[in-house]
């Protein structure tokens, strides 16, 4: 069977050089330096490769270099069913970022603890530190980090605290939950390609500053469109103009209101979630060569969604 190259999303500062396993001659880890773009060509999809190997065969456990906290890790096993391909996996760690209830926050941690998600909410981030979604956390012993540092208060992070803290909880994805804050360009370019939100329309229709809330819902029934739903998007340093990952689509109905129409989106955003969540803790996520993230099919690696 043809080699084929996955992404990994590992990286480390060792010089480059293949590492051979010496039981299996197709397990190669390649290690880059940061700087490098680590893009390889799979079939016509871009992938950001540091792990190659066959198919057929794995070693039991191999160590690595984490990305973001430049520490040996090892990965924990896990096997993708129907895929073709068994892979090992490390539970990825999540940071989960709210301002408000934080329902999504729930759905993803409850898919944690159920094991839909290979990963665990290492900590909770928030700009506002009594809300829903802090408040849970702390119930659930999940640590909160209140960001940014509110005008004469003493609690929360400068940017450069908030990126060490990520960094020594050894995050891989951050998964912004309803977070009304814009993200500091010193995260953005830390985390690379692994900062992801969530935006209560099919954007880019109704997306931008401004544009949170009811406020969606309110512009999107105003508009006459017939169809609505979440988008899931990677994070730059603009609102709502990262790459979009997933959407999922729910009609707006003839007397729909906005607050009909917004429950009705947050069970879809609930679901797509927990989705996407799982697609990155399973690294089923490949890069099309025009720049488009796609996602894996979980049951038929030849079909993206």
């Amino acid at each position: 069977m043809e080699t084929q190259n996955l992404s990994f999303g590992l990286s480390s500062t060792l010089p480059t050089s293949p590492i051979q396993n010496q039981k299996n001659p197709f397990f190669q880890i390649l290690l880059k330096p940061p700087s490098s773009s680590n893009i390889l060509t799979l079939k016509g999809v871009f992938l950001k490769p540091h792990v190659s190997f066959s198919p057929k065969s794995f070693p039991s456990k191999e160590f690595f270099q984490c990305r973001n906290c430049l520490q040996r890790i090892e990965r924990e096993a896990i096997t993708v069913p129907d895929s073709g391909v068994s892979k090992e996996l490390r539970k990825k760690k999540l940071a989960v970022f709210v301002s408000g209830g934080g329902s999504n926050f729930r759905s993803i941690y409850e898919a944690t603890l159920e094991g839909t998600v290979h990963g665990e909410v290492a900590v909770l981030v928030t700009n506002k530190k009594d809300c829903g979604g802090a408040k849970y956390a702390r119930e659930q012993g999940i640590p909160v980090i209140v960001f940014p540092k509110a005008k004469n208060s003493s609690e929360g992070l400068s940017e450069e605290d908030l990126v060490g803290s990520l960094r020594a909880y050894n995050i891989d994805f951050i998964l912004l939950a309803g977070y009304l804050k814009l993200i500091p360009t010193e995260l953005v370019q830390a985390f690379p390609r692994s900062i992801f939100n969530i935006h209560p329309s099919l954007l880019p229709s109704f997306g931008g500053k401004g544009y949170y809330g009811i406020k969606v819902h309110k512009a999107v029934i105003a508009s006459g469109a017939r169809y609505s739903g979440p988008t899931i998007h990677y994070v730059d340093e603009h609102y709502d103009t990262g790459r979009i990952l997933a959407q999922g689509v729910v009609p707006v109905l003839a007397n729909d209101t906005a607050e009909t129409l917004a429950a009705r989106v947050l069970q879809e955003e609930h679901k797509l979630y927990v989705e996407v969540a799982a697609a990155l803790c399973e690294e089923r996520i490949v890069w099309r060569e025009d720049g488009v993230p796609l996602i894996q099919s979980k049951e038929d690696p030849n079909h993206y969604k």
